[in-house]
């Protein structure tokens, strides 16, 4: 039997959260069994208990892992101030987030099968959108984000929405249509005069 040393081990159940979060934004939660999950990662199925004691071990983790890699990439990457929030909104409801749904956040890919998992991974998912949402209030009130942590959770819920109808619908136009809209709708929600 090979003995792998703690760092490998490690990073390869990195590597197996990474490529579960794009696999489940993919093809969704229900519709990613535990083979296909290892089969992406390049391991037996044997393997995911070395580092998982569930798939909903790995649903929570994965899930969490999502929201800090959005946190990571988009919000803290972003312009401080209101230009930041422009910026983010702005990618959020981008086409290239729309077609791109593996490689975007997890709640508009997710939610609604979110909304019926364990409580662990309820609770992963409620952290995660946190640090999003105080990462975006931060910038709406740098003094005092707590005081724009729920208008903040309202225009993320509208994002969520706005993108999740922009990818379910046929006409592409349409979609693009939406998109532009639900820009100027979160830019309004959030108080930024727009220009034009």
């Amino acid at each position: 039997m090979v003995r792998y040393s703690k760092e490998h081990k490690q990073a390869t159940r990195k590597h197996i959260i990474e490529t579960a979060g794009r696999r489940f934004k993919r093809d969704g939660i229900d519709g990613s069994g535990i083979a296909t999950l290892m089969a992406d990662a390049g391991l037996t199925n044997g393997a995911f208990y070395a580092h998982f004691e569930s798939k909903d071990d790995l649903v929570a983790t994965a899930v969490a892992d999502q929201l800090r890699v959005l946190n990571a990439n988009v919000v803290e990457q972003a312009a401080p101030g209101i230009a930041g929030l422009e910026q983010i909104v702005r990618w959020y409801l981008s086409p290239q987030h729309r077609d791109s749904p593996d490689d975007g956040c997890p709640s508009a890919a997710l939610l609604d099968e979110i909304g019926r998992c364990t409580d662990a991974t309820k609770q992963a998912y409620t952290d995660g959108v946190l640090e999003v949402i105080d990462g975006i209030a931060a910038r709406l009130a740098p003094a005092d984000p707590g005081s724009e942590r729920s208008k903040t959770l309202s225009v993320y819920a509208m994002m969520i929405g706005t993108l999740q109808l922009s990818r379910a619908l046929a006409d592409r136009e349409l979609s693009d249509e939406l998109l532009e809209e639900g820009i100027h709708n979160a830019l309004t929600a959030l108080g930024i005069k727009q220009s034009g």
